[in-house]
């Protein structure tokens, strides 16, 4: 496994990330504290180094595990986790449980290094973006966090363009700890990402782990046929259907599992992209790590973007027509360096 920069820091991390949302059988349908740690070993003795967790992942017992798992060698590991969610048993009718507020963070972020054993987080992200806490009381409680060595690095997951937009204005007008990361589901099915999120990263130079790659399962065929395989639907759409029959038959060209094409999608997509990969069995994961071994072609990948029938919609779409260009360019638009095009 190669590594990669995570943003603009000096920090390296694998290409790929394993996600820990099913470490533990909390929710009832996770993995066992064993197939948990076959899960670990086997993603480490591929040369994985970045582990994502989050607060709330099965009551806490996600963190505990990563805990435990990562304590022979901690400094080896990135251990990025989240704050702003409750989970399912928590005192749920608390207002201050949850939410984006320096008294949650703080709060979060202590419970996490007890849970996980540790006495600092690599990467914290605010999970979701909760629409009543100023941007900068996060940035500042964030900061705050940084300066006192209890969180390295900090990201944002499922918030929108404008909000990390703002907060990397502010971390560099008020000389605060600035974003490196963002998070979000993408994939072939879901490609919203490429509308601002996606390019806002490229712009400002922030890694994107994604998540949802294999659209709840839909594209791995599960849904296709009868099967006791669990599923998170009780049915795909019929472009989830056929989605998942395009990929099935690429899958199939070039000898690889669809979740594998699924997940190869993604990862070759952009540089700063990291995709992370979950599971609740070893087998599953071993499956997953193959999207290592192969690329897809040129064609294959052409395949891929055009079922999609996804549009970037406006201003993307409108600004890249060349017509557009060309009011803007003239003729001259293919002699300028337009790396950020």
């Amino acid at each position: 496994m190669n590594f990669k920069l995570l943003g603009r820091s000096g920090l390296r991390v694998s290409e790929l990330c394993l996600g820990t949302m099913t470490f533990g059988d909390d929710w009832g349908w996770g993995a066992s504290k064993d197939e948990s740690r076959k899960v670990f070993d086997m993603f480490v003795n591929r040369g994985g180094n970045f582990i994502d967790t989050a607060c709330n992942y099965t009551e806490g017992t996600s963190e505990k595990f990563v805990g435990e798992f990562v304590a022979s060698d901690r400094d080896y590991f990135v251990v990025a986790t989240k704050y702003t969610l409750m989970g399912d048993t928590w005192n749920r009718k608390d207002p201050n449980l949850g939410g984006n507020s320096r008294k949650n963070l703080r709060r979060s972020v202590e419970a996490s290094l007890r849970r996980m054993n540790t006495d600092h987080i690599d990467l914290l992200y605010l999970h979701m973006w909760d629409f009543t806490t100023p941007v900068l009381e996060v940035m500042r409680g964030v900061d705050d966090l940084v300066r006192a060595g209890k969180v390295l690095y900090f990201g944002f997951s499922d918030t929108p363009a404008w909000i990390v937009s703002y907060a990397i204005g502010l971390a560099e007008q008020y000389g605060l700890t600035r974003p490196v990361a963002i998070q979000l589901p993408y994939s072939v099915a879901s490609r919203d990402g490429e509308r601002a999120l996606i390019p806002m990263a490229k712009q400002f130079d922030l890694a994107v782990t994604s998540w949802g790659m294999l659209a709840g399962g839909v594209l791995t065929g599960k849904y296709s046929v009868d099967s006791d395989q669990p599923k998170r639907y009780n049915s795909a759409s019929e472009r989830g259907m056929a989605l998942a029959k395009k990929v099935a038959e690429i899958a199939q060209e070039i000898g690889r599992s669809p979740a594998q094409v699924a997940i190869r999608w993604v990862h070759q997509q952009a540089r700063h992209l990291i995709p992370i990969i979950g599971a609740r069995t070893a087998a599953q994961l071993e499956d997953n790590l193959g999207v290592l071994d192969f690329e897809l072609s040129h064609e294959d990948l052409t395949v891929l973007n055009g079922i999609s029938e996804f549009k970037r919609g406006f201003p993307l779409d409108f600004l890249s027509d060349d017509h557009v260009r060309g009011l803007i360019f003239g003729e001259t638009f293919a002699q300028i360096d337009n790396h950020r095009a």
